[in-house]
């Protein structure tokens, strides 16, 4: 996948580290991916470097044992031989891709182009976070230049979240399986969705430039249909959900609708935890909350979690506080 090379500020280059053109033939020959950390200084100009020639060989950055108070490292993996970039915050994080988004406007070329961004992840990786906070910041900055550029077509938000989770089987349906008390104890699992009705979505919005998605309400339990519209002018879309990455039989389909692949990844028993929570938090008793987790939850997060070769950019949080 080829992304925007040109450099034309510090910063710019720390995107390009990130993103930056796909390594050499040889290396993507490699049998499998490895992965490799690297500190970024994306937001800090005086720290960030030229991007290394693709000619030239590149030496990581191991990532150095915290010293200091405790504090949350937000790192990012690519694959080696590709630019690479790891920040001291979610808040750099966020900075650091908002920015390199922006810079793929200037590369799309007509008001219904779209620029897709996939954004995968297990449940409790902080995947609506992310989108929500990466679009923030490109709309806010794309405001800000509307301000004092009158060229620019529109002052609306430029980019917009998709998520996935309105694509998931109507109860009704659930209860017209087979086993219907193993399909709602099951519900979250990627036979638990609409992923023909996703794919079909995501095409429309490739083609027409705009597309009506469902929500999904939680607290009756079911899609809102309609309820989402990507407008003309959203030229950068993050789709964010579980299964975008997934190999097997349409989801294999639905991932090559991207333009570039994201995958938060997360310790498993980290990410459990915080599901437990947002479960005893509508209302479930504990027990019933952890047996959830214990029997569909963290499958499903093992089952997303091998998914992550497939990215583009991998981006992990660690917590340095225990």
């Amino acid at each position: 996948m080829e992304l925007p090379g040109s450099i034309v500020s510090p910063k710019a280059a720390a995107q390009a580290r990130l993103l930056g053109p796909s390594p050499p033939a040889h290396l993507r020959r490699l049998a499998s991916p490895r992965y490799i950390s690297c500190r970024s200084f994306a937001v800090r100009n005086e720290l960030a470097r030229s991007m290394p020639s693709m000619s030239t060989g590149f030496l990581p950055r191991m990532l150095q044992p915290a010293t200091q108070k405790k504090k949350q490292i937000a790192t990012c993996y690519q694959r080696q031989g590709a630019p690479q970039i790891e920040a001291k915050s979610m808040e750099e994080v966020y900075d650091a891709l908002a920015e390199h988004l922006l810079s793929v406007l200037k590369d799309v070329d007509h008001l219904d182009s779209k620029y897709i961004v996939g954004l995968a992840g297990p449940p409790g990786a902080g995947k609506s976070t992310v989108a929500s906070e990466v679009v923030r910041r490109v709309n806010m900055h794309w405001s800000k230049k509307h301000a004092t550029d009158s060229s620019l077509i529109s002052n609306e938000d430029i980019a917009t979240m998709l998520p996935m989770d309105g694509f998931h089987l109507y109860r009704s349906q659930l209860d017209a399986m087979e086993d219907p008390k193993e399909a709602h104890a099951r519900r979250g699992a990627p036979w638990t969705f609409n992923p023909s009705l996703f794919l079909n979505c995501l095409k429309t919005l490739r083609k027409e430039g705009s597309v009506y998605a469902p929500s999904f309400d939680h607290g009756v339990g079911d899609p809102v249909e309609n309820d989402i519209f990507v407008k003309p002018q959203h030229k950068i879309v993050i789709v964010e959900g579980n299964y975008l990455l997934l190999e097997e039989n349409i989801w294999r389909d639905i991932r090559g609708m991207f333009d570039e692949k994201w995958f938060i990844e997360i310790d498993i028993d980290v990410s459990m935890q915080r599901v437990l929570q947002r479960h005893i938090g509508t209302g479930k008793e504990p027990d019933v909350a952890a047996w959830r987790i214990s029997y569909n939850d963290r499958p499903n997060a093992e089952l997303i979690m091998q998914s992550r070769k497939d990215a583009d950019l991998v981006i992990r949080s660690v917590d340095f506080s225990s």
